[in-house]
């Protein structure tokens, strides 16, 4: 029995992984468009695309999810399952209704939590100490169809949203497994999604600005679940500098004002707190540590992060 793989960025790759390591016939992977990317706008392709390729599986790329052709294709695989990995679009019903057995989803939050966009960066700057994959069928409303199955994982103190994702990308790759295989032995059955739900958006490049008042551990969480895009920025004489790393120290300090900026040492107040910045990357730079970005910068104590 075939397989229809949607997916696109490296989060679903351990998946269509996992798939082509048992055995499964794995008939198509429809992903995203390729997009212009960098300052050359060169082509890229997404990340299952390259796996797919390079494993001789049909790639399709379709602009529009209705589009006549593409439905055609998609129905003369005759899959038996369709699975959704971060795919990046909802699926119509000409797609829902195509498999012989169903169309699981593997979503990276302990539904009904974190549905929607970004679960893991919001877990993480929600200060959530445990995160998981969840697998179910999908329906017509946004990650509210029944559940198959659900692991967890604990979120390191160090853990920021790169990290985590790869953490949660492997462990939803051995959760689809075991689904697939529970589903056909039946040991396996849908149950409601129960308990208190909420949505999460998708995270906009303006959402990363640093917002001082608040606690500097909550600071500290904003900082991982932004990481790596699209940082947490605030600027300094009209600089935008990126915090890449930080640290909840003891004391106190003004939001946003800079209490130590010597020996090593850069430590910011917050609403509540202070948090030392280990690493940081300035505009059009590489990032680096604080020990390296203060010699030369005749940072003064006092000076405040600001607006651009």
């Amino acid at each position: 029995m075939s397989i229809v793989f949607f997916g696109t960025p490296m989060f679903a790759v351990p998946s269509l992984n996992a798939l082509l390591r048992a055995g499964e016939k794995v008939e198509a992977v429809v992903t995203q468009p390729d997009k212009k990317k960098g300052r050359g706008h060169a082509l890229s392709q997404p990340s299952v695309k390259e796996l797919a390729i390079k494993n001789g599986i049909r790639v399709l790329q379709p602009e529009k999810l209705k589009d006549a052709a593409f439905l055609a294709e998609l129905r003369s695989i005759e899959p038996e399952f369709i699975v959704v990995v971060a795919y990046g679009k909802i699926l119509p019903d000409g797609i829902l209704n195509l498999p012989k057995s169903a169309c699981v989803n593997v979503h990276a939050s302990l539904l009904p939590k974190y549905r929607g966009a970004a679960p893991i960066a919001w877990a993480i700057i929600n200060g959530e100490k445990v995160a998981g994959v969840t697998t179910m069928l999908i329906s017509k409303k946004l990650d509210t169809g029944d559940m198959l199955l659900q692991k967890e994982i604990q979120i390191e103190p160090d853990d920021n949203t790169e990290t985590l994702s790869k953490k949660l990308s492997e462990l939803g790759a051995e959760v689809l497994i075991e689904t697939l295989k529970g589903m056909r032995a039946g040991n396996i059955k849908p149950r409601p999604q129960t308990g208190e739900a909420n949505y999460v958006p998708v995270i906009k490049k303006e959402d990363g600005f640093i917002n001082w008042s608040k606690t500097a551990l909550e600071l500290s969480n904003f900082v991982r679940g932004m990481y790596p895009w699209p940082g947490a920025y605030c600027y300094l004489s009209g600089e935008m500098i990126k915090l890449i790393k930080v640290k909840v120290v003891d004391g106190v300090g003004a939001p946003g004002r800079i209490e130590k900026a010597k020996n090593g040492e850069l430590i910011v107040g917050t609403g509540s707190g202070l948090i030392s910045v280990i690493e940081l990357q300035p505009q059009s730079k590489r990032a680096m540590t604080a020990k390296a970005f203060l010699p030369g910068r005749s940072i003064k104590e006092g000076t405040y992060f600001g607006q651009a």
